[in-house]
């Protein structure tokens, strides 16, 4: 019995574990979920509720549809696996040292993650997969706070938000801290757009253009398939918006006078790469290559290689 109180203290401990077990879990979701949109592979759950199959869907006007479902879920992976990385650098560096501020950016994002989940049940659409780990994934998430709670510094408020600093402008440092809070902040808005669009239109122009079909006609083929699309859509609007509130945080937040610390750089350096890597580069696989759609991921991309170049630590911090 001993023995065993002694293991749950190990792997409960603080309530560090289990956050970066739920970071863990993220980075495995989202990398899962890259690799499905990589195969052109569909989850058995999604066949099911639209009632036909694989080879059935991409005989819709060209396969594009499929084309544009799997660039959506590409999008979201890559969102995802940010979220996880972000988690992992505010567990294992300010919230470990009991900074209040990262202790509520996790809490506060984690409300808006599971808030996000019911929400998209109102498509009528139970992504069971995605259910089941947000089921496995909330207890983790809840005790690890309630635990880390108990070693954050004084006073623990949620005003320790607003405590960050702004860029010193006049510093290469300081000038990539910007440009870094730039891309994010303007991200945050990105995704709430297409969140917008997810939860009221489905489509824009633009996407009806590349499927080269209207959405009545899909709902005609397929009365789910425009609820389906919707739902992946708000889904991936939901991540980002997620990620990019995370990392304007952290970049809010958490820096060592000008400069933005080593850990926090990687940590951006990786979260970013990867999501604007498969929001990007997922538009050149499918052939979906409008300015217009691709101009808001390519002016983060801008504003994350610059910023990191200028932002680049000269010491471990």
């Amino acid at each position: 019995m001993d023995e065993q109180r002694g293991l749950a203290r190990t792997v409960v401990g603080d309530g560090i574990p289990l956050l970066l077990t739920t970071a863990g879990i993220l980075i495995l979701a989202g990398a899962f979920a890259m690799f499905l949109a990589l195969t052109g592979e569909f989850l058995p759950h999604d066949l099911a509720y639209l009632g036909a199959s694989a080879k059935e869907l991409c005989s819709i006007a060209d396969c594009h549809v499929v084309h544009f479902m799997l660039h959506d879920r590409m999008a979201f992976g890559g969102s995802v696996f940010g979220i996880g990385v972000l988690y992992g650098y505010l567990a294992l560096y300010p919230l470990r040292r009991g900074e209040p501020w990262a202790w509520w950016l996790f809490a506060g994002s984690g409300v808006l993650g599971f808030a996000s989940f019911l929400g998209y049940l109102g498509f009528g659409y139970l992504d069971t997969w995605h259910g089941l780990i947000t089921l496995f994934l909330l207890p983790l998430f809840v005790l690890g706070l309630a635990l880390t709670w108990r070693s954050l510094e004084s006073p623990a408020s949620p005003t320790s938000l607003l405590r960050g600093s702004l860029p010193n402008f006049r510093t290469r440092a300081g000038l990539g801290r910007a440009m870094l809070m730039l891309g994010t902040g303007g991200t945050v808005f990105a995704g709430l757009e297409i969140f917008r669009i997810g939860v009221m239109e489905t489509f824009v122009p633009a996407d009806i253009t590349f499927l080269g079909i209207s959405a009545d006609h899909l709902e005609h083929i397929n009365e789910r398939l425009v609820p389906l699309i919707a739902h992946d859509r708000a889904g991936f609007g939901a991540a980002v918006v997620i990620q990019a509130l995370l990392a304007f945080g952290c970049l809010w937040c958490s820096h060592t006078g000008v400069e933005v610390s080593r850990a926090l750089w990687q940590t951006i350096l990786v979260a970013g790469a990867v999501s604007l890597g498969a929001a990007i580069g997922t538009h050149f696989v499918v052939g979906y290559l409008d300015v217009l759609h691709l101009a808001p991921p390519a002016a983060a991309a801008v504003s994350l290689v610059v910023g990191l170049a200028l932002s680049f630590p000269k010491r471990s911090t």
